[in-house]
């Protein structure tokens, strides 16, 4: 039997009620089965697909097309999680009206069930015009990745006083826009517990302590698929890139050897060639016939 669906009050009730609300990125419908019924709360197709699929540097290059393209392959699979895609760098940040209409194409396009963007105070607006034309918006604060030239590269957000009074201010500014709840990310897990107790939606951590409402992490930095970058609050739970090349390498050696395929993994006997039908030889031209031809009705009767 099928879970309910797990919507946007159930979400804002976990603040209170819990249990915590536990979330993982996906970028494609055979990962996205398998998170679902490991009974994840929330898929998020993360413009981190720029880094862990397309092999890119930073999320940057990452189009709203593409976004679109994975969230209806993970919105195909997910039968109870919610699903939720990631506005990426450029389709939201130049004005409230082109946050909504990117908002909604991702609904449209994507089958998403709601859409994060990145940013706070500066983006309380997009957040509010989105949220009015009924699109739940998931926020982001703390270290933003699409902010990351500007921040000097991935680092810890929030350690002065005043860059911490500037993070609770953002998200404070997302919970009056509207905002169903709040990612942070990269912060001390002081900064983390104080951002949770300041605002009355869930904050979902990454890289944040133990103090927020949720965690969210990487498929394939939780399942230990992507070695390019392992900051310090990525525990993997599983080692499949290893296990992976340890498969493909034994595939490769039976392969090379001749020890696959073997009888078990080749289909049965067949009738010897003589006992099979002749082939028919193709001519181009109509089938010559032989013999009299079929008569369809008893001789003598005539229709006409």
């Amino acid at each position: 039997m099928v879970e309910s669906k797990v919507l946007v009050p159930e979400l804002r009730a976990r603040k209170r009620s819990g249990p915590k609300i536990v979330a993982v990125t996906a970028y494609d419908a055979t990962l996205a089965r398998l998170l679902d019924a490991a009974g994840v709360d929330v898929l998020l197709i993360g413009d981190s697909l720029g880094m862990v699929v397309q092999g890119l540097p930073t999320t940057l290059p990452v189009t709203l097309e593409e976004v679109a393209y994975h969230c209806r392959a993970v919105a195909r699979a997910a039968r109870r999680a919610q699903v939720v895609g990631d506005l990426p760098f450029m389709s939201y940040q130049t004005s409230p009206e082109r946050a909504v209409e990117a908002a909604g194409r991702l609904v449209k396009e994507g089958n998403v069930e709601a859409v994060k963007l990145e940013g706070g105070l500066p983006m309380a607006e997009h957040v509010r015009r989105i949220v009015e034309v009924g699109i739940p918006v998931m926020g982001h604060v703390g270290l933003t990745p699409q902010s990351v030239h500007a921040m000097g590269g991935f680092r810890v957000q929030g350690k002065t006083a005043p860059a911490q009074d500037r993070i609770l201010a953002d998200a404070r500014a997302l919970e009056a826009a509207g905002a169903y709840s709040i990612v942070v990310e990269g912060v001390p897990a002081e900064l983390g517990r104080r951002v949770t107790e300041s605002v009355s939606v869930p904050t979902i951590g990454i890289g944040a302590g133990p103090h927020c409402d949720g965690q969210v992490l990487v498929c394939y930095d939780l399942l230990g698929m992507y070695g390019d970058l392992r900051p310090k609050f990525v525990k993997r739970y599983a080692e499949l890139g290893a296990a992976v090349v340890q498969a493909v390498e034994t595939f490769a050696a039976e392969v090379r050897s001749g020890a696959f395929p073997s009888a078990a993994h080749s289909f049965g006997p067949v009738a010897e060639p003589s006992a099979l039908a002749p082939a028919a030889e193709p001519t181009g031209s109509s089938p010559i016939v032989t013999g009299e031809p079929t008569s369809f009705a008893p001789a003598g009767d005539d229709d006409a």
